[in-house]
């Protein structure tokens, strides 16, 4: 049935207006309704209100240049205005009094407005920033543009001004902006209901996302397809949804892309209603959630049905199950069964109970029916979920489990990666090298083993007698339970000086406690290997003992090589045995090389002068067993942090985190850094050291000491590639 009133609608905001409103994600400013009655073909009342938008710290004005001069605003008026939720408050009384609120038993009433931005780009998105709750009579609406456009059969209808010069109508500038616009629509309403035309079919905004299954098969419109990129790794498919909220997303519409090695890589695939939907999301590239901003990007129907669809009918009939919400699980012993993960979630504290008993677990492996230790379960509710996450990293028999939100897409991924023949190896045991990421040896800045730890605190543990070909997930799973006492990225394989595996490895705990309960329930036990058994010995040891191992008790910062002449023999050189450790950040992993090669004819690399004490935060690195190589021995570099990283958690790194800048220009000065950084008031010239030869002079590289590891991420997210006048800079994480 038609309502008997319309309510049209039209805001303002601080930024751009008009075509391109909502693109520059400024606040509203200006929120102006008009109630039309339908019945009598005639203007009831008109609500003007200014709002307050949030201040920011970039900016001590509140409205751009381009927004005063098309709608001649006062920024003290706004300023002294209220916020978005008491002008919602205030526009509710409004309908009260007008005797069309719904819950007060008032007329029938449905939104209008000009296009689709007002509320699909503006305030449902501002509203949801702010955990400001819109009433539900937000989610309907009349579009006036494709009314219009329907009725008269004509399609050169962009805008309000369009239409008044379609139907010879005058224009009306003797009052405010928004107040002009709202009276100009309500003249173009009644026109339409004098000539016959009937207000039906509105538009709806879906409140939220609903869970759907993509097939293999299935055909995707490419007009409805788009890829977000940048997104936090901890992000699951509802915090994408929230981001483009007010578009309607199609059921099971978003899909976490997943890394090679299992994990999500901060890209999704989201698939729309229609084009249109999709149009309106290529307008948000370069919105932010949080501090990050999202790029968007044009994808095809392919692209979604290559990382959402699924031809697995065991997970069909899972998923089929309709279960609120998906679990996943890592890190399972290989031999769990179904009746251990319900016993899991069943325990105090925080029990839950999984959706459908054993029905609703679903175990993944391989082709040859191994057991990957990963595993999907089924929940009833958010509650239920709330008490499972409760339940992150949980020892299940002596391994500590990983439990993270899923989507229908990310089971059909893992499914479809765990039953592909070219994959017969556990994803983190067979990571592929990244040779063509690592740069040359000679640009690599060198980092002695001291840096890494130091010091008498006995808090690390030394591993002795480890199989040659052992990696850090059979260390992990050599501790089991203890493993969750290691720092972050605190698992150190050592090489030879030929780059052999030395049967040692470091391992650095949060405490000297940790270390000592690890050493009295590990010594002397055995790591299974295939069908043998290692006894491993394990001592507990301090920085200062890790050092002395490594260098067979030479000095080496720097590292010394010395020349021995045996007659008739060739020289000899002592060196110190190297760890080979990674450094991870979002452009990608760069090796740091924390020892000589044998095969160096100087003794020095170049060196990277770091504030001091520098923290512990180098992450491990395993390394396969190598061919017989020429005198210089490039590492292979394998990632793999330690403890395991699950696609939703953000480990957390406290205290100062440096960051490299490589290629500056040589006369760059501190106060083209400072303009290089503009935007990240924590970097000061007192955080920037400019690098030099032992001349003196600049050597093209600079660190900047940030205080949090978020922030230096963002900056290497922002600003890696950028340019110095006409030199690309490269930052990353040491």
């Amino acid at each position: 049935m038609a309502a008997s009133h319309l309510l049209i609608c039209f805001c303002v905001t601080a930024g751009k207006n008009g075509e391109d409103l909502g693109v520059d994600e400024q606040q509203i400013v200006v929120f102006v309704s008009l109630l039309f009655d339908v019945t009598n073909c005639k203007v009831v009342a008109v609500q003007h209100q200014y709002v307050r938008p949030q201040p920011t710290e970039l900016s001590e004005t509140v409205l751009t240049e381009e927004c005063k001069l098309e709608t001649g605003l006062d920024e003290d008026v706004i300023k002294n205005s209220q916020p978005l939720e008491h002008v919602l408050d205030e526009f509710e009384r409004f309908l009260s009094a007008k005797g069309v609120h719904p819950e007060n038993g008032g007329k029938s009433f449905c939104l209008l407005t000009d296009g689709q931005s007002h509320l699909r780009q503006c305030l449902h998105p501002e509203a949801s920033n702010k955990n400001v709750t819109i009433p539900s009579y937000f989610n309907k609406f009349f579009d006036l543009r494709k009314q219009f456009r329907k009725f008269y059969k004509t399609d050169n209808i962009h805008n309000i001004k369009s239409m008044i010069d379609y139907l010879g109508l005058q224009e009306d500038h003797s009052v405010e902006y928004g107040v002009r616009q709202v009276q100009e629509m309500a003249g173009i309403v009644q026109r339409l209901i004098n000539d016959g035309h009937t207000f039906v079919d509105p538009d709806v905004i879906n409140e939220r996302l609903e869970p759907g299954i993509c097939s293999k098969s299935d055909i995707v419109d490419d007009n409805s397809v788009v890829r977000a990129r940048g997104l936090p790794w901890q992000s699951s498919d509802q915090d994408i949804a929230r981001f483009f909220k007010g578009l309607n997303i199609a059921k099971g519409g978003v899909a976490l892309c997943l890394s090679p090695q299992g994990r999500r890589n901060g890209e999704a695939l989201v698939r729309f209603q229609d084009g249109e939907h999709r149009d309106l999301a290529l307008k948000r590239h370069k919105h932010h959630i949080g501090q990050r901003y999202i790029e968007v990007y044009k994808a095809s129907g392919k692209d979604f049905v290559d990382v959402a669809g699924g031809s697995n009918t065991e997970a069909q009939a899972f998923l089929s199950r309709g279960g609120q919400v998906i679990i996943r699980m890592r890190g399972l012993p290989f031999t769990s069964t179904s009746q251990q993960v319900l016993e899991f979630f069943a325990r105090e504290p925080n029990p839950c109970t999984v959706l459908d008993g054993e029905e609703g677990i679903l175990f993944v492996h391989y082709p040859d029916g191994r057991s990957t230790g990963d595993a999907f379960v089924l929940l009833a509710s958010e509650d239920e979920a709330c008490n499972a996450l409760k339940k992150h990293r949980e020892i299940m028999g002596t391994r500590y489990i990983e439990l993270f939100k899923s989507t229908t897409a990310e089971v059909q991924q893992v499914l479809n990666r765990s039953m592909d023949p070219r994959n017969p190896e556990p994803l983190e045991t067979q990571l592929p090298p990244l040779i063509a990421q690592i740069p040359q040896q000679a640009t690599l800045p060198y980092i002695p083993q001291n840096l890494i730890t130091s010091g008498t605190k006995r808090d690390c543990v030394r591993l002795r007698n480890l199989p040659s070909v052992a990696q850090v997930t059979d260390i992990l799973n050599f501790l089991g339970e203890f493993s969750q006492f290691i720092v972050y990225q605190g698992v150190h394989m050592v090489y030879t000086a030929q780059g052999e595996p030395s049967g040692e490895a470091f391992i650095q705990m949060d405490s000297e406690e940790a270390a000592q309960l690890t050493t009295l329930n590990r010594y002397k036990k055995a790591m299974i290997f295939g069908q043998k058994k290692r006894i491993i010995d394990v001592i507990q040891c301090s920085g200062e003992d890790m050092n002395l191992v490594l260098t067979s008790g030479i000095s080496s910062f720097p590292p010394a090589i010395q020349q021995t002449t045996i007659p008739q023999q060739p020289p000899t050189q002592l060196v110190q045995r190297q760890i080979i450790s990674s450094a991870i950040h979002p452009a990608g992993p760069t090796m740091i090389p924390t020892s000589a090669l044998s095969a160096l004819t100087t003794p020095t690399l170049p060196y990277a002068h770091l504030p001091q004490p520098f923290p512990a935060t180098f992450p491990p690195a395993t390394v396969s067993p190598m061919p017989p190589r020429p005198a210089y021995y490039p590492p292979i570099i394998y990632w793999y942090p330690s403890p395991p990283i699950s696609p939703q958690t953000i480990v957390s790194h406290t205290g100062p985190c440096p960051v490299v800048l490589r290629g500056l220009p040589f006369n760059t000065s501190m106060q083209d850094l400072m303009t290089f950084f503009n935007g990240f008031p924590e970097v000061t010239p007192e955080s920037i050291q400019l690098q030099v030869l032992p001349d003196g002079r600049p050597n093209g590289e600079a660190v900047v000491t940030f205080m949090t590891r978020s922030e230096a991420e963002r900056a290497i997210i922002q600003l890696n590639k950028n340019t110095i006048g006409n030199c690309v800079i490269d930052l990353f994480l040491v």
